[in-house]
């Protein structure tokens, strides 16, 4: 028999997602960062998201006590962040990792599909995490050849596009996206 916890976490993963990086810094100066793929835009005006981060993060308890974070959108050659910052504590060796500067004082992934830095706006239990509320104070993002990594079904995930053989489309041709799992 499967527990509900289980059951929740097969089910969701029916919904390909993007994978991002939560980045901030501890009080001691230090970049701490976590995989998440709970990110949702929440307001255009003002510009508003929200991510999801477990109560016994460590990038949790840096986001609460400096008021800032920013949110890496992975691009799908940044695979080996996601695992990275996936681990605990030391285990994410953020030391290994030359972070840039977006914004002063927060650490930013380079190279990443889009980044967002964001001051706390407000923050809500969430069962096992924590809802934190963002308001978007700069964004950037890549190149539009840039590929996202995504996440699907428990494995990464690349976007396949299909690629009409005329310029035009015939008429009641819909363009196709297609998942293909890479791992």
């Amino acid at each position: 028999m499967s527990s509900p916890k289980h059951d929740m976490r097969t089910v969701m993963g029916h919904f390909a997602t993007g994978v991002c990086v939560i980045s901030t810094r501890r009080g001691d100066g230090e970049p701490v960062a976590t995989t998440v793929n709970a990110v949702t835009s929440v307001s255009l005006e003002p510009p508003l998201l929200l991510v999801c981060l477990a109560h016994d993060s460590e990038t949790l308890a840096a986001v609460e006590e400096s008021g800032r974070f920013a949110v890496n959108v992975l691009a799908e050659s940044q695979r080996e962040h996601s695992i990275r910052f996936a681990a605990k504590g030391e285990q994410a060796n953020t030391k290994e990792i030359d972070f840039g500067e977006q914004h002063p004082g927060i650490p930013c992934l380079p190279g990443a599909l889009a980044t967002i830095v964001c001051r706390v706006s407000a923050m809500h239990r969430g069962g096992d995490h924590m809802i934190v509320i963002g308001e978007a104070l700069s964004t950037s993002s890549a190149d539009a050849t840039e590929t996202p990594l995504l996440f699907f079904r428990g494995a990464y995930s690349r976007l396949l596009r299909e690629r009409a053989a005329k310029p035009q489309r015939q008429p009641g041709r819909r363009r196709v996206a297609v998942l293909e799992r890479i791992g």
